[in-house]
């Protein structure tokens, strides 16, 4: 059966971080394919200000450029509605007849017990998690361990969060993101400080 790699997120931007963590799971779990699938409306950042997702897409699109594993996926990006995880992975059951791995930060692994439907989840994908730190497996109840499996990618301590910040100060993200899409952020005026 094929294997079918699926990363959400909000990738606001992408960067290398992203694609370290991506490169990785391909290469280690042997995907077949890798799926970006960035969120329309996040369920659990509802209160942060999200790029307008085609914004979000196109620098995606121009940081896969080149990797014939790598594509990306709409499915939540063109809802309006907020998308849930376990909705979309019994979509992508459905049509992509493929064993689906779903890869995601230690932050998100921390509060999976919060999303909705998390056992659905559990039943639809394996959990690929990149670890920040040692000692998370010890706190993951019994039906959530058996279905993680933990990356070590080479430690890259790089968030979109704090891209964000250093553009929005003047400072630079040079090789923080890939060079095409820092030129799509400064040519479309993204994530610069409101006047």
């Amino acid at each position: 059966m094929r294997r079918l790699g699926i990363y959400g997120g909000t990738f606001d931007p992408v960067h290398v971080g992203h694609l370290i963590m991506a490169q990785e799971a391909v290469a280690r779990l042997r995907l077949d394919r890798l799926l970006f699938l960035p969120t329309g409306r996040p369920a659990h950042k509802r209160s942060r200000h999200i790029t307008p997702a085609n914004h979000r897409v196109a620098m995606l699109r121009l940081a896969l450029r080149g990797n014939p594993r790598f594509g990306i996926s709409r499915l939540e990006a063109d809802r309006d509605a907020v998308a849930f995880t376990a909705v979309t992975l019994e979509h992508l059951a459905r049509t992509e007849k493929a064993e689906l791995y779903f890869l995601m930060g230690q932050d998100s692994l921390e509060e999976f017990r919060t999303w909705r439907d998390p056992d659905r989840i559990l039943s639809l994908a394996r959990l690929v998690v990149a670890p920040r730190g040692d000692g998370m497996l010890g706190s993951l109840d019994p039906a959530t361990r058996r279905r993680v499996i933990f990356l070590k990618p080479p430690r890259i301590d790089i968030a979109a969060s704090e891209i964000r910040r250093r553009l929005r100060r003047g400072s630079t993200v040079r090789y923080w993101v890939p060079d095409a899409v820092l030129a799509y952020i400064r040519r479309h005026g993204l994530y610069r400080s409101p006047r």
